[in-house]
């Protein structure tokens, strides 16, 4: 009497690879890639100003009517002035975005606490001019 080896059941995983990859073209098409971390919703002011390509290491400062932001995070002036403070290359490009409606008050506090860090690269955000659009 001949004894018959089971043969083990496989499943065929080539249906299972391909979902796999369609769900993975999905999520990649579907997803939204942040160029930049903004924390708040301004309306800045035009400029016939020629554009300025930002690096990603630059320093990045909001200001509106209300609140203030740093690298993205809302902040208050005195934590400001402290993240201004860790910052160790002055040579380094300050990107400032103020809104239009902004008193000009704030506008010279936040330059106040720029140089007293001797943080003095720095780049104003515009619209570009309404006219050109």
């Amino acid at each position: 009497m001949k004894i018959k080896k089971r043969e083990g059941i496989t499943p065929d995983l080539t249906p299972l690879i391909d979902v796999v990859f369609i769900l993975l073209i999905f999520f990649i098409v579907t997803s939204v890639f942040k160029k930049e971390q903004l924390a708040l919703v301004l309306n800045l002011p035009s400029s016939k100003a020629d554009k300025l390509t930002i690096k990603p290491k630059e320093v990045s400062i909001e200001l509106s009517v209300d609140k203030l932001a740093i690298f993205g995070k809302e902040v208050s002036f005195e934590q400001l002035s402290e993240a201004l403070k860790t910052i160790k290359d002055k040579k380094r490009y300050v990107v400032l975005r103020i809104d239009e409606d902004v008193r000009y008050e704030k506008i010279v506090k936040l330059l106040d606490a720029l140089q007293a860090e001797n943080l003095n690269n720095l780049s104003l955000i515009t619209n570009k001019n309404k006219d050109e659009r």
